[in-house]
């Protein structure tokens, strides 16, 4: 069997069996030159068609003779041929085409035909036409791939994905055959089984040497399965991506109404929208599809919108959150781009609020590609998304029923430390309006915050930004800064820093004044209850030097070692309490530096209520107290911070217990 180019923009297909052909079949733009046996006795539909065109010669000449009119070259052999050829049949709207057609033909001869995933649903479709049929012929071509789908197709999630596939150029057919439905189904069912903690699951390599310990191992499954197994859910998955638009709603539709793993469903949607849709990550602004495939823009933007509409309303899991979180940002930018509807953005907006925790400072840095907006990034967007985080954090205690709503929840604090560092980076825009900022700031509950340093630190860059607002509006977003949950080293930068009103100095230096006080209140303290325990300690050794000297007469030379270890024990707590002395020394020379402190702050006081509604405090200031203020940028982290003081407490009962 053999196809070969006629004259015409045709193509002719031959079966080369050494017989002349008695029939010829058009499909599409090919001429199938065949035998009526082989047809006959599997098609049901073809032996109709034949014993028409036998019965009716007139239709079958006049077709003859239509072709010949075509034919350029070659004119004696193809009228020998038309001559010979005693029937001709056009099928037009065959299912599948040429390509199935000559499957099916070959089928017929008897020829040996590998069925696959991907040609398999043109075939039944091709036999449904023919009707080939088993009541016509024995094991025919119907029977032949159905078992096929049941022993191969559907018991395969891949092969179900290209069947499914398969099923577009062929489409009316399959739904009428149910041959859609039943791989959306396979696909479903295949998917509820599989490890939702496979899609986005990262692969670590183990590091080097030998022995058990060194087989990475994940819930008793070794790293090397493992990674096999990823492998295989990556595969099918983008086979997945392959399937048109409309195939995918109906899929995705079927795995919800399953009650899938929303994590799957969101893997799937996820790499769908990768492939297609540019701009969603970062670090690639290209979609993985070639060049010819990439959809326009409104295919791009229908596209977003079915991708939205069928993420899952839950928080995804802890082990893909931040991923999913990211390309949930990528989506919004994307959103935003193309101009997608509001319902649109809003449910996206709000998806990403409920995992809002997970994000970073780089995805809450939403460009304004709006010219409504004068700032450079939207900070609107963030607002929003924060509202519904905060929404959805009480619609979470309420059903846990906690009645404390002063406790501090960890995905707040998280939120409240990520916010603090957006305010940061957004404050330095000259665009943002002071109401716009102060709206921000008072949006987290106090309970975000364990520390304001990170708050101050916003604060102060927005005033070094915004050196034209008046001495009012400094003083409204000052107010928000909580100085009792300032940490010594912020007090200290803001106790020097020009840019806060006076009002904030004043009460910083107060607040820095109770912290030096309870510091130094709790070392005195300590020390107070240090002499006791010492004095004890000593009264303890003075009755063992009295047993000793009683034994002493008694005991061998051993018992003169546990003399001599007793006198030195005597002798190293003398030492500790002279040095004791000398530290209440110390303590009381604070205490009185303390108080002169306080009598300078009650006369600044006194001097602030009298040049308060005058310019050039600091001035006057300089000139009563000799202070000097500088100008600094606080550099202030929390964490950082609070590592500090806890390396300083560290060093200082080291110390003391050196001491003692």
């Amino acid at each position: 069997m053999e196809a070969e180019k006629s004259s015409s923009k045709a193509q002719a297909w031959f079966c080369t069996t050494g017989l002349p052909s008695d029939i010829v079949i058009e499909v599409d733009e090919m001429s199938f030159h065949l035998h009526k046996f082989p047809l006959m006795s599997k098609s049901r539909k073809l032996h109709q068609l034949i014993t028409e065109q036998e019965t009716n010669p007139v239709n079958a000449s006049r077709q003859d003779g239509d072709d010949a009119d075509n034919s350029n070259n070659n004119k004696e052999t193809e009228i020998v041929e038309e001559e010979e050829a005693e029937c001709h049949i056009c099928l037009p709207d065959f299912p599948g085409g040429s390509e199935t057609f000559e499957m099916v033909a070959k089928w017929c001869y008897g020829v040996k035909m590998e069925l696959s995933s991907s040609n398999v649903v043109p075939l039944r479709c091709a036999a449904e036409f023919l009707e080939m049929t088993d009541d016509y012929s024995e094991d025919n071509l119907i029977s032949k791939t159905e078992r096929f789908f049941s022993q191969s197709v559907f018991k395969s999630m891949k092969d179900s994905i290209k069947a499914l596939k398969s099923c577009e150029i062929v489409l009316s057919w399959a739904e009428s055959l149910s041959i859609v439905q039943r791989c959306i189904d396979s696909i479903a069912s295949r998917a509820s089984s599989a490890d939702p903690t496979l899609f986005g699951w990262p692969v670590t390599e183990g590091g080097g040497g030998g022995g058990a310990s060194n087989q990475a191992l994940w819930n008793g499954i070794e790293a090397g399965l493992r990674r096999k197994a990823t492998k295989n859910a990556e595969s099918w998955l983008e086979d997945l991506s392959l399937l048109s638009l409309p195939l995918l709603k109906r899929l995705i539709s079927a795995m919800q109404q399953g009650d899938l793993n929303p994590d799957i469903i969101e893997s799937c949607l996820m790499h769908y929208a990768k492939k297609y849709i540019p701009g969603i990550s970062r670090s690639s602004r290209k979609p993985t599809s070639s060049s010819s495939t990439i959809p326009s823009e409104d295919e791009q933007r229908e596209l977003l919108e079915t991708v939205i509409a069928n993420l899952p309303l839950e928080k995804s899991s802890s082990s893909t959150s931040s991923t999913a979180t990211r390309f949930l940002f990528g989506l919004l930018r994307t959103a935003n781009i193309l101009n997608a509807s509001e319902s649109c953005r809003s449910a996206l907006e709000k998806k990403i609020g409920s995992q809002l925790d997970q994000a970073t400072l780089d995805d809450l840095l939403i460009p304004s590609y709006s010219y409504l907006n004068e700032t450079l990034y939207d900070v609107n967007c963030i607002e929003r998304i924060l509202g519904f985080f905060l929404d959805s954090l009480q619609i979470q205690q309420c059903q846990q029923e906690q009645q404390d709503n002063n406790a501090r929840s960890p995905p707040l604090m998280l939120v409240g430390k990520l916010f603090d560092g957006y305010l940061a980076e957004i404050a330095s825009d000259s665009n943002l309006k002071q109401d716009k900022f102060y709206n921000l700031i008072i949006s987290l509950p106090d309970q975000a915050r364990l520390f304001d340093d990170g708050l101050y630190r916003a604060v102060d860059v927005y005033l070094k930004a915004h050196p034209w607002i008046s001495e009012a509006e400094r003083e409204k977003i000052c107010g928000v800064l909580d100085c009792q949950k300032l940490t010594l080293e912020a007090c200290t930068h803001a106790a020097q820093n020009e840019r806060l009103p006076l009002r904030a100095v004043v009460q910083v230096l107060f607040f820095e004044q109770l912290q030096l006080r309870h510091a130094i209140a709790g070392t005195l303290l300590a020390a107070d209850a240090a002499v006791p325990q010492e004095a004890g300690r000593a009264s303890g050794i003075r009755e063992e030097d009295d047993d000793v000297e009683e034994e002493e007469m008694e005991e061998t030379t051993g018992g003169q070692v546990v003399v001599a270890e007793a006198s030195n024990n005597g002798a190293t707590w003398r030492k500790a309490v002279r040095e004791n002395q000398v530290l209440r020394l110390d303590m009381d020379s604070m205490r009185t530096r303390v108080h002169q402190l306080e009598r300078e702050c009650s006369s600044m006081k006194k001097v602030i209520d009298k040049i308060d509604k005058k310019g050039g405090w600091r001035e006057s200031l300089t000139r009563r107290f000799g202070c000097k203020f500088k100008t600094q940028v606080c550099d202030s982290h929390e964490q950082t911070v609070v590592e500090r003081r806890k390396g300083r407490q560290h060093n200082h009962h080291h110390h003391h217990d050196h001491q003692l």
